[in-house]
């Protein structure tokens, strides 16, 4: 199966996501602002060894935006990915969380461990860097000035020469396209700009939960992280207080890159491939 579909929330709301493969299922969830098309280069790769799910999430890519823009939250998207799985009629699945993605898979051990068969977590943990975060909230809901994706490719390419070396264009311009939606006008959003202001007034609302308690929840799973060597989210510091409370947890460091990885790395593909091979037994058990 590889057409697009929707299923409709308890909330009423549509939300778009691909299906294709047999297998292992494996969930792959996006981050903050971002949808199913990251997950594109792993499609080929996989394909044959398990069951890939993309999902777009609430106000994401091809899914409906929410009307009240606080349900934006990592609990009320984990509540969407376990109705997911009931419309599939899925027991049990591996998620693979890039960033936000990875929050709400952290969120889910915490919420229905049973429904988890492992993680991958995709340069996140339980502690968000702060430089990272302010640099996404100088970009989050604004849509780029550039008014056209070469233009915009430009600037990815000049501004990420540090974080990213020896990216190409042409690796650029691909991300330019998943992220954005070229029209007459310039550059729009593939998200609910609104996000924005989720972020804002939930971060004034109080003190977020401690998400080590939602990693603690993940032991006695099979756990990867994918760590990018230049991450402003993810620090060596924290991947190595993961390794401590989680000690059968696999750390892969993902050279020449920041947040996030790609996923069509060496690193990433093989430690991907691993984690779905170790899996495998225990999808068909």
């Amino acid at each position: 199966m590889t057409a697009m579909k929707q299923f409709t929330t308890i909330d009423g709301l549509h939300l778009a996501y691909d299906d294709r493969g047999s297998g292992l299922p494996l969930l792959c969830l996006a981050g903050l602002t971002r949808n199913m098309a990251d997950f594109e280069p792993i499609l080929a790769p996989l394909a044959g060894s398990c069951r890939l799910i993309r999902l777009d999430s609430r106000g994401r890519g091809l899914s409906d935006h929410d009307p009240d823009y606080m349900n934006y939250n990592v609990l009320r998207e984990a509540h969407d990915v376990l109705e997911l799985l009931d419309h599939l009629g899925i027991a049990k699945v591996a998620i693979l969380g890039t960033s936000r993605g990875g929050l709400i898979a952290m969120a889910l051990a915490a919420m229905h461990r049973e429904r988890l068969l492992g993680v991958i977590l995709n340069d996140v943990g339980p502690e968000v860097g702060t430089q990272g975060m302010t640099r996404i909230m100088e970009y989050v809901g604004i849509p780029p000035v550039e008014p056209t994706y070469e233009a915009v490719t430009d600037r990815l390419t000049r501004s990420f020469a540090d974080e990213f070396p020896g990216v190409s264009r042409v690796q650029w311009r691909q991300a330019a396209e998943r992220m954005w939606r070229e029209t007459p006008e310039g550059l729009v959003l593939r998200y609910d700009p609104l996000l924005r202001r989720a972020l804002i007034e939930q971060s004034a609302a109080g003190a977020a939960p401690d998400l080590w308690l939602f990693f603690d929840q993940l032991k006695g799973l099979p756990v990867t992280v994918l760590h990018g060597e230049h991450s402003d989210i993810l620090s060596a510091a924290t991947v190595e207080k993961m390794r401590a409370r989680h000690p059968d947890l696999v750390a892969v460091t993902v050279r020449n890159r920041g947040h996030t990885p790609f996923l069509d790395e060496s690193e990433c593909l093989a430690a991907i491939q691993a984690f779905v091979a170790l899996l495998q037994p225990a999808s068909t058990a």
